[in-house]
């Protein structure tokens, strides 16, 4: 298995949505302190000097956002089990009516954007507000196609970050035609802003750096991913766009722990048809019947860790037991955080990065993620996952 220490700063530096510069200092210890955050609400931060663009999706729809707050109160939450129950933020995007309609979605609150950076040990190179304040190209609540019903797919972000850390893909997908829904895993990540005027702050950190079995994030948040699909697919919906949804038709893709977390939900959930890890190690084994034939993708970094016989054992040891469609790729001159959107921040703020392009990390995260995607979900053959492509040189297939 990756190296992977259990105290909570190594746990966040592996995990976490880290924008690949030196820390410093160790990230300073969570807290479940209730911090009063900006407004949670979508509206953009106002004027920001060189504010960061994330890069326009490709599809061919607008792209809506809505934000829902859902509790489950069927369970107690794993890391704060005086909870009033297990409490989700998630994004959905979705595809749109028209371009330009309604207001535009803001990228995080800047209380979140404050912690993150804090957590990282990075506030003095990253300004909160102004990452916050990160152009998107989303419309809070527009109006949707009207054109039948689409695909959903899940995202679940590394530990530490927040769903937002996922928006250029979310974005790109809605564009392209799917529902996407981001989730934030209560008390998972550095910040998250609750209705209330409250911050859920990583409490999951401590536990795990008192010596918890990191697997109980990634049960946790299949769990987590089961009530989602519940909430949006099921009878009394909790998003009013819901009928958009093919509830036959569903995936999930994750970062890091998040994409672990696609294979732990896919092998609890038979309503998840698909599913992509990326740069995710795996805690806990598959079943014996692995995911039942569904297909699965493991994405990652072309080096060390992610290539067969790597320091990451995990992807050797569950290969086996993807019994069904699958394929390892990975890709060169990426590193862990490629594949969300730390190279669209990496590049705005001028911090060191890999040596892959930022655009054309997400150039490649997005074609890759979407062609399988619509591929399994929707039917539609991708020869570029055949193998080898000559426009993808940095993409490495992999048949251990």
């Amino acid at each position: 298995m990756v190296e992977l220490t259990r105290t909570a700063s190594a746990v966040l530096l592996a995990c976490a949505l880290a924008l690949s510069v030196p820390l410093g200092a160790a990230a300073p210890a969570a807290s479940a302190t209730v911090i009063a955050p900006s407004s949670p609400g979508h509206a953009a931060d106002g004027p920001v000097a060189s504010r960061a663009r994330l890069p326009e999706p490709t599809g061919p729809y607008a792209v809506g956002s809505s934000v829902l707050h859902l509790v489950d109160r069927s369970r107690p939450d794993p890391w704060v089990p005086t909870a009033d129950g297990r409490e989700l933020m998630v994004t959905v995007h979705y595809p749109a009516a028209r371009h330009g309609a309604g207001r535009p979605a803001r990228y995080a609150t800047t209380e979140e954007a404050r912690l993150l950076v804090r957590g990282l040990g990075i506030e003095s190179s990253v300004p909160a507000r102004e990452l916050a304040a990160m152009r998107t190209h989303s419309r809070v609540d527009a109006r949707p196609a009207a054109d039948g019903r689409h695909p959903l797919v899940l995202l679940s972000p590394g530990f530490g970050a927040s769903r937002y850390t996922l928006t250029h893909l979310a974005e790109d997908l809605a564009s392209r035609g799917y529902v996407v829904a981001s989730v934030d895993h209560a008390y998972e990540s550095f910040g998250t802003a609750v209705p209330g005027g409250r911050m859920l702050t990583c409490v999951a950190c401590e536990v795990i750096d008192a010596g918890a079995d990191p697997a109980r994030v990634t049960s946790a948040r299949a769990a987590d991913a089961a009530f989602v699909l519940d909430r949006l697919t099921g009878p009394r919906a909790a998003w009013r766009h819901a009928r958009m949804i093919d509830t036959a038709r569903v995936g999930m893709a994750g970062h890091s722990i998040g994409g672990a977390s696609a294979a732990t939900a896919m092998a609890a959930d038979r309503r998840i048809d698909a599913g992509i890890d990326m740069d995710g190690a795996f805690w806990g084994p598959l079943p014996p019947d692995g995911l039942g034939g569904r297909p699965f993708m493991m994405l990652g970094t072309d080096d060390e860790v992610h290539r067969p016989g790597g320091t990451d054992t995990t992807w050797d040891a569950t290969w086996p037991r993807l019994g069904g469609w699958k394929r390892w790729l990975t890709v060169a001159g990426a590193n862990h955080f490629t594949f969300s959107d730390s190279p669209v921040i990496l590049g705005h703020f001028g911090l060191p990065g890999p040596a892959l392009p930022s655009e054309r990390a997400v150039a490649l995260t997005r074609t890759y993620v979407a062609a399988f995607f619509d591929r399994h979900l929707r039917g539609l053959p991708q020869p570029l996952l055949d193998g080898p492509s000559a426009a993808h040189p940095e993409m490495a297939f992999h048949t251990p």
